[in-house]
């Protein structure tokens, strides 16, 4: 008996590094695959846990190898305790989803759920009817010439007595290094802040400063991406009962937003009632103009836009900068179009850049600037490939895979080729060429495809020919090293991308 008690005693003191040992091996064994083992090994209770880790640090490129590498173009990733998501790059399916089976595939109440404290019941954290109301409301307004007026008034005014002033004492320096990343984003944020709320956090100056409500914002943007990559969202949402770490945080960072959303709607509604008609243009005074009263849906509203407009167009530009250092021979031929250009682009001018549009359009095929979007069945369902979905699970589009499909782009995928987006007409001259928007879904596609595509595009050439007019942009960086893709509500560049600004003269004549 003694015996067998001492055997029991050696069994419970030797389970758990009987358990260890087991789960080091089946890790090890995950480990040391190669990544091109495709499906991931999938293990009870866990799932792809193994694989999801070890790609953590380059998951889109991981996930982008799995999707690509499947017949089907589609791969549905198990994670722990059961969890299922479908990912798909095959255009068929991504047809189904943004169009065709539109009404099956709303954003879902797990996506609203984990964005709500920032974006509440703003246009892009919403579905149903609340949807439709602002997707009206916002379509009649992003379609008005005022509005496209207004916007190109504050991105002038933004590039010129800001932006290049910048580059200009940069340049003058001869060695200064600056993170072009961050710099356009500020040049985005103080964009987007006007347009949206007609207020400017100047947060484009010399100095560089600290902006109280672009630090909350990045913040909360930060912490909500933490949670939809969450593999046990139950940590999260503890931490947030609990009032403790990256949720408190967020509470903090969400009511700076809030009050700062809130103090100008006030501000803006008594404007209105003391005028009767407000003289700015920008989204916040259109909305209140129009009769749209409540101060938290209109706010939910305008703090969505931020959030669509702070990123997108920084990040594309970015890496679109890079590709050009890369690629001399296109930032020739965008030189050249720009040259027969005047320095002050109105916008027929602008939109008549046909290679420099081009260009665009391939580096955000290479490098988009929202890399995965997701949706929600709302029943069951078989989508085109054959995959079964059931009702609840997440489903996604990789739109970085699908820039990387061969059947798509050919062999040549991999080259920056803007020339692949034209076509010469009898004349010789560049005719832009587009491609299916389910094949190339950047700006999504269906009912909720981008409002603000045509803007982004204004932005992103008159800054391409403001810059490119006057400077060089030379990475200050090892050319053997290329940059880190990686993503969070929008792609970035890990670590920034330092650069130097050499003066390249006027190349009008």
């Amino acid at each position: 008996m003694a015996d067998l008690h001492l055997s029991q005693s050696i069994f419970i003191l030797l389970l758990p590094f009987t358990i260890i040992f087991i789960f080091k091996s089946i890790f090890s064994a995950s480990f040391t695959k190669s990544s091109n083992n495709f499906p991931p090994k999938s293990y009870p209770f866990i799932g792809s846990l193994f694989s999801i880790l070890r790609n953590r640090n380059r998951f889109i490129q991981w996930t982008s190898d799995v999707v690509n590498n499947t017949p089907t173009k589609t791969v549905i990733l198990r994670r722990p305790l059961g969890a299922l998501r479908v990912i798909t790059a095959n255009p068929a399916v991504v047809r189904h989803i943004l169009k065709t089976n539109f009404h099956l595939y709303p954003k879902g109440a797990t996506a609203i759920h984990n964005a709500f404290d920032l974006l509440g019941d703003g246009i892009f954290n919403v579905d149903g009817d609340r949807w439709k109301l602002q997707r009206q409301v916002s379509s009649h307004e992003f379609n008005t010439r005022s509005l496209r007026h207004f916007v190109e008034h504050v991105v002038e005014v933004e590039l010129n007595d800001r932006l290049v002033p910048i580059f200009s004492a940069s340049a003058a320096t001869g060695t200064a290094v600056l993170d072009f990343q961050d710099i356009l984003q500020r040049f985005a944020f103080d964009n987007i802040c006007q347009i949206a709320f007609g207020y400017d956090p100047a947060y484009l100056l010399p100095s560089l400063p600290e902006a109280i409500f672009a630090t909350a914002f990045e913040e909360a943007v930060m912490i909500i991406t933490g949670r939809i990559r969450s593999n046990l969202p139950l940590i999260w949402k503890l931490k947030r009962l609990l009032d403790v770490g990256s949720e408190k945080r967020l509470r903090i960072a969400v009511g700076v937003v809030r009050e700062f959303a809130n103090k100008l709607t006030k501000e803006k509604k008594q404007e209105l009632e003391q005028k009767s008609s407000i003289d700015s243009v920008d989204l916040l005074s259109r909305f209140l103009s129009r009769g749209h009263s409540d101060e938290t849906f209109v706010s939910d509203i305008v703090i969505n836009f931020i959030l669509a407009g702070r990123d997108t167009t920084s990040a594309a530009l970015t890496w679109f900068f890079w590709l050009l250092y890369k690629n001399p021979r296109i930032e020739n031929e965008i030189l050249k179009e720009i040259k027969l250009k005047p320095e002050n682009l109105i916008y027929d001018e602008v939109k008549d850049m046909v290679y420099t549009h081009a260009s665009l359009c391939e580096s955000m095929r290479l490098y988009p600037p929202v890399a995965v979007d997701g949706k929600e069945a709302a029943d069951d369902d078989v989508l085109p490939d054959g995959t079964v979905v059931k009702k609840g699970y997440p489903v996604s589009y990789h739109v970085y895979a699908m820039g990387r499909l061969e059947e798509l782009w050919g062999s040549d995928w991999a080259e920056f080729r803007p020339e692949r987006w034209l076509e010469k007409d009898t004349s010789g001259r560049w005719v832009f060429k587009p491609r299916d928007v389910y094949e190339y879904p950047v700006f999504q596609a269906g009912p909720r495809v981008c409002l603000g595509k045509e803007m982004a595009f204004l932005q992103m050439k008159r800054v391409v020919a403001g810059v490119l007019r006057r400077f060089r942009v030379v990475p200050a960086m090892d050319d053997s090293v290329d940059p880190v893709y990686v993503v969070y509500f929008t792609a970035k560049m890990k670590g920034g991308f330092p650069v130097r600004i050499e003066d390249r003269g006027e190349i009008n004549g």
